[in-house]
This record gives C-alpha cells, structure tokens and sequence, in this order.
C-alpha cells in the first residue's frame, strides 16, 4: 500500500509543479509536438516538393528554443525535447535536400546551399539602348 501513496504523491507533486499539466508551460509542448509528426511525415512526400526555406525555419526555431528552454527558469525539459525534435528532424530534411539537388540534380555543394538559403546571384544587368 505503501507504494501506491507514493505513487499519489508523485502525481500530485507533478499535478502541481511549475511546469504540470496545470500551466501553459505543459500544453504548449505538448501541441508542438504536432510540428514533429508533421515534419516526419514529409519524409514520405518526394523531396523535391519539400520546402528547403520551411526546413530551415524549423531549424532555427528548434536549435533557438531548445537552448532557451534550458536558460529559463524553471527548466522546461519537455520543450527542450520537442524543440530538440523539431530541429532534429528538419535537418534530416535539409540532408535529403542536399542530397537531392547534389546527387540527382548535379550541383555542387555551393549551389545547392545557395538554393537552400534562398541566396539570389547578383546579377548585373546592362542597360541595351533600342535601336532606332
């Protein structure tokens, strides 16, 4: 009996914590969690209709919020390893990108970082007078 009460205490210590299923702070991960699902069921949708700038955001929001997740106060642990699987599974994507417009479209690395990062050539355009 006495590790059911044990049991209860712990529930009602975790019921009542700073960071329990009584606070935003529970939710809010747990939806996110939503974000991860999604992002691994891209990988059955073929790689060129993958969003490369979409993969990036996802990227940057994980590896950003995991580290926030740890500097505040109080620790969220739970936002810190949906955030860590976000950013996780966006950059399995940015690989099969990569791979993609390496492999199969034959571009060098450069190119294809600069496809990823949405990076545009400056081009110089030369004013043609028209012929009179």
């Amino acid at each position: 009996m006495a590790t059911g009460a044990a049991g209860a205490n712990m529930f009602k210590r975790f019921l009542n914590s700073e960071t329990g299923p009584k606070t935003i702070h529970f939710w809010a991960p747990c939806m996110k969690w939503m974000l991860v699902l999604a992002g691994a069921n891209e990988m059955t949708r073929p790689v060129e209709k993958v969003s490369a700038t979409q993969q990036l955001s996802l990227f940057a929001t994980g590896a950003i919020w995991t580290r926030w997740s740890m500097v505040i106060i109080p620790k969220n642990y739970l936002l810190a390893s949906v955030n860590f699987f976000l950013g996780g599974v966006s950059i399995v994507q940015l690989i099969r990108i990569a791979n993609w417009r390496i492999n199969d479209l034959g571009e060098t690395p450069k190119q294809a970082i600069k496809y990823m990062f949405d990076i545009k050539d400056d081009e110089k355009k030369t004013i043609v007078p028209k012929p009179e």
